[in-house]
C-alpha cells in the first residue's frame, strides 16, 4: 500500500467527504421528518375543528359533505378521542377493542409522548380530548437514519476488509518478490564459492578447511532453498517430525553460544507428518532464535515433543522475559518486532509457514516473566 503524504491526504479527504455527505443525508432525513410532522400535526387539528363543529350539532342536523369528506380522508394516523363523558373512540386501530381499557391507556400514555394531545371545545366548554400517534409511514421515516448509519456501517465494514485484505496480498506478494531475488543473489556466489572449493581441494589444502567451506556452502543452499519456497506452494514429503525437529535442535545448538542451555525431549518415538524440511527447519530455527533473543544470548532453551490424538505438538520454551498476554496475536502481524534492528518478519513468516503452507496451528500457549512457551500443532499422517 502506498503511505506517502500524497495518498494520506487523498485519504483524509474522501473521509471528510464522506462524512459531509453522510452529515447532511442525516440532516435532510431529520428536517424531512420535523416538516411531515408539522403536516400531520395541522391535518390532525383540522380533524379536530370538524369534530368539535360535529359534536356542537343538534342531533337531528345535516352534518354535510365537509366534514364526512374529512372524518374519512384520515385513514393513516392511529388516535383515541375520550369524549368528556369518558367514553371512547379509536380510529385507525384495527384489532382494538374498547373494552381492553389497560391497552387503550398504555396507547393514550404513548401517543401523548409523541405529540401534545388536542382539546377539542365548543364555546369554551370542552367537548373531547384527541390522542393521537405517529403514522406509519412518519414512523417508518424516524427510523430511517438509524438503518441509513447501519448501512454505511456495514458498507465501511466491507470497505475495510477489502483494503486489508488488498493490504495482505501486495505485501505477501512483495516478501515472495523480496525472496525470491534474494535466492537468485545468493545463487551467483554460490556457484562460484562452489568453484573455489573445489579449487582449493586440488591445491592439496588442509581437508578441515573446504570441510568447514562445504558446511557453509550447504547452509546457504538451505538458505536459498527457503527464500526459493516462498510465495510459491512447497511440496510436502511424509517425514517424522520427531527425527526432523531434533536434527534442527542437534544444528542450533552446535552453532549457539555456551551460555545457552538446550534440552529435547519427545513424548513418542516417531510420527510421520507431511512436511516441508526446508521450511520446517526455518521455523524451528525462527522460533529459537527469538527465545534466544528475548534470554538476551543467556539462558535454557527446551523443545519437546507431544503426541495428542490425530495432532502432534511442538513444544519451544525459553527463560526469557515474556509477552505481554494483549500481544499474543499481534506478535505474528507483518512489522511487529520487540527488537530496536528488527523488520517483525520472522514470526509473521513462521505462522505463514505452519498455517498456510503446512495446514497446521500457532500460538503462544503461556508466557510470564519467566518465560514463554510457543507451541506448533501439526496432523500426525495416517
Amino acid at each position: 500500500m502506498d503511505f506517502s503524504p500524497k495518498k494520506k491526504t487523498s485519504n483524509l479527504l474522501l473521509l471528510i467527504a464522506s462524512f459531509a455527505i453522510v452529515s447532511l443525508i442525516l440532516w435532510n432525513t431529520n428536517s424531512f421528518f420535523k416538516k411531515f410532522k408539522e403536516e400531520e400535526r395541522h391535518k390532525m387539528e383540522i380533524w379536530a375543528t370538524a369534530q368539535s363543529e360535529f359534536l356542537s350539532l343538534p342531533v337531528d342536523a345535516d352534518p354535510g359533505n365537509l366534514h364526512i369528506k374529512i372524518f374519512q380522508n384520515n385513514t393513516s394516523t392511529p388516535m383515541i378521542l375520550v369524549n368528556k363523558d369518558s367514553t371512547i373512540k379509536v380510529n385507525n386501530m384495527p384489532g382494538i377493542q374498547k373494552t381492553d381499557t389497560a391497552f387503550i391507556h398504555g396507547k393514550i400514555s404513548r401517543f401523548k409522548a409523541e405529540n401534545k394531545p388536542i382539546s377539542i371545545e365548543y364555546k369554551g366548554e370542552n367537548l373531547a380530548t384527541l390522542y393521537y400517534g405517529n403514522s406509519e409511514v412518519l414512523t417508518k421515516l424516524k427510523y430511517y437514519p438509524i438503518a441509513l448509519l447501519l448501512i454505511i456501517f456495514l458498507f465501511g465494514t466491507v470497505i475495510y476488509f477489502l483494503f486489508k485484505t488488498n493490504k495482505t496480498s501486495e505485501q505477501n506478494k512483495l516478501w515472495a518478490g523480496m525472496a525470491k531475488e534474494t535466492a537468485h543473489q545468493i545463487g551467483t556466489p554460490l556457484s562460484s564459492l562452489l568453484g573455489w572449493n573445489e579449487l582449493l581441494r586440488s591445491e592439496n589444502i588442509n581437508p578441515e578447511i573446504t570441510k568447514e567451506i562445504d558446511k557453509d556452502i550447504s547452509r546457504l543452499e538451505t538458505i536459498t532453498e527457503r527464500f526459493s519456497k516462498i510465495g510459491s506452494l512447497p511440496i510436502l514429503n511424509e517425514y517424522d517430525i520427531v527425527e526432523e525437529t531434533k536434527n534442527a535442535y542437534d544444528y542450533l545448538k552446535l552453532r549457539s553460544s555456551k551460555l545457552i542451555h538446550f534440552s529435547f525431549n519427545s513424548q513418542v518415538d516417531q510420527a510421520p507428518v507431511l512436511l516441508n524440511k526446508a521450511l520446517y527447519n526455518w521455523t524451528i530455527e525462527n522460533l529459537v532464535k527469538n527465545g534466544i533473543d528475548a534470554m538476551r544470548g543467556k539462558g535454557s532453551i527446551a523443545i519437546e515433543i507431544v503426541p495428542n490424538g490425530n495432532w502432534v505438538k511442538v513444544l519451544i520454551s525459553d527463560t526469557g522475559s515474556g509477552i505481554p498476554k494483549k500481544n499474543f496475536q499481534t506478535i505474528f502481524n507483518p512489522g511487529v518486532t520487540s527488537k530496536k534492528r528488527g523488520w517483525g518478519l520472522g514470526l509473521s513468516l513462521v505462522k505463514r509457514i505452519v498455517e498456510e503452507y503446512h495446514k497446521g496451528k500457532i500460538k503462544v500457549l503461556t508466557s510470564t516473566k519467566d518465560g514463554t512457551i510457543m507451541q506448533i500443532t501439526f496432523k500426525v499422517k495416517n
